[in-house]
């Protein structure tokens, strides 16, 4: 980066090497002769009406309550550069604003007779006749681009804004929502509305064009030194093509690097023969994401412990997802997926005990295979609702417009002597995204191939078109070296 900014008013790490003008001749010069800006305003977006609702069902639960929630800060990543910037989400669900949000914006809920009158602040573009506009490159026009006004936004959004000057000093001191308030936002956050779930319907339906573009790639990863980051950057150009970016760190695990459930480094070779777990999302600019694992063979078959072994984790997934509907609680898929894990694993003489044994809830020995849980909820947070409280999430009834996902696995370590050597280095997972319907639910990811015959027919071309490229191409060098002769 060749950010130089003005001596006077560098931000932190560049004003020793700033050569940005500074003088009163060259201020007036480059404040001037500027076309106008016709101001359009926008009508309100589809997600403003929404947010609406959500903060006044959030002004009944806290009546009389000043309410302040902040957007958050641009993070440093290092000396004058910075991540990029992702709003908090509980701001996010509160205002409609996504990707294109302002760092440092902040909500405020005045408690009114009536409940509450919200207001948006946030740092209006300056005019070019400031020194922002030229010198500021962490917010000037000339580095990052011009930033919406008030009027803008609060067409845009449907809300009042005011500029950040105005905020009062109060506010300006809370950075972080208070525990009380994150919770019950969170719980609010449990059931989607049908905004929600348009977008959630979206974000898959790019997740799977990406999961597409890892199949054509795959055959011809094989054996490259760092296959695994090939693998992450064709899943990450559809991200950055049909949304935000990614929702999360994608995981990229081929080989043993599958049974290390939060894999990112994705520095791995991607052999021949082995398997790859593939855990990646594709976020909206609305922040709302997918979460999706495929369990992939490399080569395009399964080996029959590999196949075995991936039909035990669908099994279990097919088998939570049965039990999905209105009124059960949630940590019944949980149980339901753990029920098969732990008789798969005893059929195969893993366990030193009986299924029924394991799964009491002293012994638990199939867990070791196992260590996570079945399902998290999903939406504008991959893990989202967090902050709920146990007995809204884990132990909550599931409802309609509730989505989660149900994601077993199996996990074999390499080392681990408590299976057979065969076994060792294979790491399963199959993870869908799942709509509580009124009657049930709907697999949202199900246009993904999820068994293994439906994986391999998937693949298929796409290693015949490798193979028939590789040939062609050792088919033309060897008439090149006959040429040559």
């Amino acid at each position: 980066m060749n950010a130089e900014d003005a001596q006077h008013e560098a931000p932190l790490g560049t004003e020793n090497r700033s050569t940005t003008p500074a003088s009163d001749t060259f201020q007036k010069y480059i404040g001037s002769n500027w076309a106008d800006r016709p101001e359009q305003i926008p009508s309100p977006r589809e997600q403003a009406s929404y947010a609406a609702a959500r903060r006044e069902a959030l002004s009944k639960a806290h009546p009389g309550k000043r309410i302040v929630i902040p957007a958050g800060p641009m993070k440093r990543r290092s000396n004058d550069t910075f991540y990029p910037f992702r709003a908090d989400s509980a701001f996010s669900w509160l205002t409609g604003w996504g990707s294109d949000s302002e760092p440092d914006s902040v909500l405020v809920m005045e408690p009114t007779a009536t409940g509450h009158a919200a207001t948006l602040y946030f740092r209006e573009r300056a005019g070019r006749d400031s020194d922002e506009f030229y010198a500021n490159s962490d917010i000037g026009e000339f580095w990052i681009g011009p930033r919406p006004s008030l009027a803008q936004v609060a067409g845009d959004l449907g809300i009042s804004t005011k500029h950040l000057d105005e905020l009062p000093e109060a506010d300006k001191s809370v950075t972080e929502i208070p525990e009380d308030l994150a919770r019950d936002l969170s719980e609010m956050r449990l059931v989607k509305d049908e905004y929600e779930i348009s977008e959630m319907r979206e974000a898959v339906a790019s997740t799977i064009r990406g999961f597409a573009d890892i199949a054509r790639v795959l055959p011809a990863v094989a054996g490259n030194t760092r296959g695994e980051r090939l693998v992450e950057g064709a899943f990450a150009s559809r991200a950055r093509l049909e949304g935000n970016g990614v929702g999360y760190g994608t995981i990229a695990a081929s080989g043993a690097h599958a049974c290390i459930l939060h894999w990112v480094t994705n520095d791995g070779v991607v052999n021949e023969g082995d398997l790859i777990l593939i855990d990646a999302g594709v976020e909206r600019d609305s922040y709302y994401t997918a979460d999706v694992t495929r369990t992939l063979p490399v080569s395009g078959t399964f080996t029959p412990v590999q196949r075995k072994v991936y039909e035990a984790v669908r099994e279990a997934a097919d088998a939570a997802f049965a039990i999905v509907k209105p009124g059960i609680t949630f940590r019944d898929v949980h149980n339901t997926a753990m029920a098969v894990i732990a008789q798969k694993t005893s059929e195969w003489g893993l366990l030193p005990v009986t299924a029924e044994e394991a799964l009491l809830p002293e012994n638990q020995h199939h867990r070791r295979y196992m260590v996570h849980g079945t399902s998290h909820h999903l939406g504008i947070d991959v893990h989202d609702c967090a902050q709920a409280r146990r007995e809204m999430y884990m132990d909550g009834i599931v409802k309609e417009g509730m989505i989660f996902t149900i994601e077993p696995g199996l996990y074999f370590q390499p080392d681990d002597l408590t299976v057979p050597e065969e076994y060792r280095g294979i790491g399963v997972r199959i993870e869908d995204d799942i709509l509580v319907t009124a009657t049930g639910a709907e697999n949202l990811t199900i246009a993904l191939p999820r068994t293994a015959d439906d994986v391999e027919a998937w693949l298929a071309p796409h290693v015949a078109a490798t193979k028939a490229a590789k040939a062609a191409q050792l088919k033309a060098e060897s008439l090149a070296k006959k040429k040559r002769k």
